[in-house]
């Protein structure tokens, strides 16, 4: 493994969203991730879904004594644990905090919920909208007058959930280093996505956003920071907030010396948008990227997900990779001394049960028989190459 976390270990109870999403930034960043799935979980497509690369994969049944003596026996040998169940399931599982740190004090111990261990909403479902909607940064994501718009479940799933998760763990363990000590997180996602609101909050504070979606500057309110459609149907995005910037985006667009409002009064930015409207409409979205490709107008294409690997910057900083055949991110940040790589692929579930229970010490016939037994499951191309 390569990367600065190269050399730990994490133990990763099997779940959804935020959870796989902090172990894959775990994994990309070169930690040792072993995800712990239940028996009877089933593989299909389990090696495209690049989220889960990175790891390995142990099938065990955790309503067992031995399978849940297998998972204790994984932390007392990591450096840190994710788990994302509803409060209490760990505990009633036998490997709530109390167990797992009596195998293993440095134990940092990272629970990712929605609504956290504690609270009226505590033990209550809900997702990603859900979460954001509460935290206020859902109502910030919708045009004037019009309803919120669900932001897929980029914002509580991943950047409220996993990337706080992510920062709490490696927060932990280099305290752990120091101390000796590990210690719970209680990482939930309507805590993060609250945090994300933080410069609203100032900007609030000192009168310059109004607390309405779809009337300030940067939320579409504005006609230099929106997108707009171009005569193929497609879209470009606008972000010329600076003096400079607007300058370049006029000229671009043909408007400069033409007599327009003044943009610094909000009440002229619908008539702005209009006038801007009439202009991109009369291009293709590509015919824009290159009369602002070496601009600083700060308009680029609206891109897809399919697109976005081959465009010319993207592919020159190799922010996508092809590996095992499937276009994905690569790992990030960039570090100069300990660089990321991908490894492994996304394992089938039970990939490495044996593997693993080899490197507890388990022996080849106890293995078998715990095989045997139900305790641990395999995958299916395992299965075969065992008999």
């Amino acid at each position: 493994m390569s990367g600065p976390l190269a050399g730990s270990r994490v133990v990763e109870m099997a779940g959804a969203g935020p959870g796989p999403f902090a172990a894959m930034l775990l994994a990309d960043l070169g930690a040792d991730v072993i995800r712990v799935e239940r028996t009877g979980t089933r593989g299909a497509g389990a090696e495209q879904y690049v989220m889960h690369r990175g790891r390995r994969s142990i099938a065990v049944d955790l309503k067992r004594s031995e399978g849940v003596e297998v998972v204790l026996g994984l932390v007392g040998g990591a450096d840190a644990l994710i788990e994302v169940f509803r409060p209490g399931v760990m505990e009633r599982l036998g490997l709530g905090p109390a167990e797992c740190r009596s195998r293993n004090p440095r134990l940092v111990y990272g629970r990712m919920t929605g609504w956290g261990q504690h609270g009226p909403l505590a033990k209550t479902a809900g997702h990603d909208i859900n979460y954001i909607a509460l935290s206020g940064l859902l109502s910030c994501i919708a045009r004037q007058g019009d309803r919120p718009v669900p932001p897929v479940n980029f914002l509580g799933d991943f950047g409220g959930g996993g990337l706080f998760l992510a920062l709490g763990i490696v927060s932990a363990m280099w305290e752990a280093a120091r101390s000796g000590l590990g210690q719970v997180i209680d990482a939930a996602m309507v805590d993060g996505s609250a945090v994300i609101t933080t410069m609203l909050h100032g900007l609030m504070a000192q009168g310059r956003w109004h607390d309405e979606a779809g009337v300030n500057f940067a939320d579409s309110g504005s006609n230099y920071y929106d997108t707009y459609t171009c005569a193929d149907g497609r879209h470009v995005a606008v972000g010329a907030i600076e003096g400079p910037f607007y300058a370049e985006l006029l000229a671009g667009l043909g408007l400069a010396g033409v007599d327009l409002p003044d943009r610094s009064k909000p009440e002229n930015w619908p008539e702005l948008q209009r006038r801007f409207a009439e202009v991109f409409v009369t291009k293709t979205r590509d015919e824009w990227a290159v009369v602002f490709a070496s601009s600083d107008a700060c308009a680029t294409p609206v891109l897809t997900l399919t697109e976005a690997p081959n465009h010319p910057h993207n592919t020159a900083r190799g922010a996508f990779v092809e590996h095992d055949g499937i276009i994905q991110p690569a790992p990030a940040p960039r570090f100069d001394r300990t660089p990321l790589q991908l490894d492994r692929r996304p394992p089938r579930p039970g990939q490495d049960s044996i593997d693993v229970l080899k490197t507890l010490g388990y022996d080849s016939g106890t293995i078998q028989r715990m095989i045997a037994d139900g305790v641990i499951g395999i995958a299916n191309q395992q299965r075969e190459e065992t008999r």
